[in-house]
């Protein structure tokens, strides 16, 4: 076997952690063969809950895990790393303004970038969780100047895989049957599930999925707002946020990036804009459909973008801009 790897999550003594932790340590994500050291990072007043969670971990004799390190401290959480998960983050709460949400991030952010580009290795690949996602991302990249900004990511595959549920109720067929689905732009209300790219494979053939489908105005209408408001409506019925499926999609994004992504499909992920791609402006974090190889990511270019597509993705990404801007400039103070 292999040298361990050695994996971090931050939040690791929140929900989404619990329910992310064991596929990691089980082999969902890096490879059955390959072992795993895990450094669980979290606030000091949550470090008795985290050694609730590493009994757990030992509890479960997984052959793969060679050691668990839980902690408070950033030069530990974040040293040699090889791949870093950023669930933790601060929630907005009742009554919060955005840009005050968007200060406490930056903070959180920028210290954390800060950690990266000091213990971490430059080869680390980082994926960025914690709301919001995006530009979290982006303050985390500008805070590690000496790591390729190419290896920073958020997660849009839960809204990814959201779309691509919806899409097999309707036509009757498994999630595996439905692919390239993409979501543009935010991971946020304004974000644009598109399926316009997107085929079903029915009866053992592939279909266009506006074919499948046979309902124009509900992919256009209803399908797009289920899954633009879908979390919402999982915090109104359970009275807590994504954590099942939000760490279902955490393990779907990392194991791409180890493993690649299969042929002629391509999957959701927010990731630097350099401005080349599809008229989206440079230095924001904005998902795109990618195809992954050798831990490289491409964005899938060439796609033909329709005039109701284009003003979706102009308008999530108008709200990244204002999102970028704004926290800039705390991040500057």
């Amino acid at each position: 076997m292999s040298e361990p790897i050695r994996v971090l999550v931050t939040g690791a003594a929140g929900q989404i952690a619990y329910s992310l932790l064991f596929g990691i340590a089980k082999g969902d994500v890096f490879g059955k063969e390959q072992p795993i050291t895990l450094i669980l990072l979290d606030i000091a007043p949550m470090l008795p809950v985290l050694e609730g969670v590493v009994m757990e971990l030992q509890d479960c004799a997984l052959p793969l895990l060679r050691e668990v390190i839980p902690t408070d401290k950033e030069e530990v959480g974040f040293k040699d790393l090889d791949a870093a998960i950023l669930v933790g983050s601060m929630p907005r709460r009742d009554g919060m303004e955005r840009k005050d949400l968007l200060k406490a991030n930056v903070a959180i952010f920028k210290s954390q970038g800060a950690a990266l580009d000091k213990y971490a290795k430059k080869t680390v690949k980082v994926l960025v969780v914690g709301n919001p996602a995006n530009t979290n991302c982006l303050i985390a990249a500008k805070s590690a100047p000496s790591i390729p900004k190419e290896n920073f990511s958020c997660l849009t595959r839960l809204d990814h895989n959201r779309a691509r549920s919806q899409v097999a109720i309707r036509c009757g067929v498994p999630a595996t049957h439905v692919k390239n689905v993409i979501i543009w732009g935010n991971h946020s209300s304004t974000q644009y599930p598109d399926v316009h790219h997107c085929v079903v494979n029915k009866s053992g053939s592939d279909t266009a999925c506006f074919d499948a489908v046979k309902d124009d105005a509900w992919l256009k209408g209803d399908f797009i707002t289920t899954v633009q408001q879908r979390g919402g409506a999982v915090i109104k019925a359970r009275k807590l946020s994504s954590a099942m499926s939000a760490a279902k999609a955490i393990c779907d994004h990392m194991r791409d990036i180890w493993s690649g992504t299969p042929e002629g499909e391509f999957v959701s992920m927010g990731i630097y804009s350099n401005g080349n791609a599809y008229g989206v402006a440079e230095d924001l974090i904005y998902s795109f459909p990618v195809q992954i190889k050798d831990k490289a990511w491409k964005i899938v270019d060439g796609l033909k973008i329709n005039e109701f597509s284009q003003s979706k993705m102009d308008a999530t990404a108008a709200e990244l801009i204002e999102e970028r801007d704004t926290a800039v400039a705390f991040l500057a103070v």
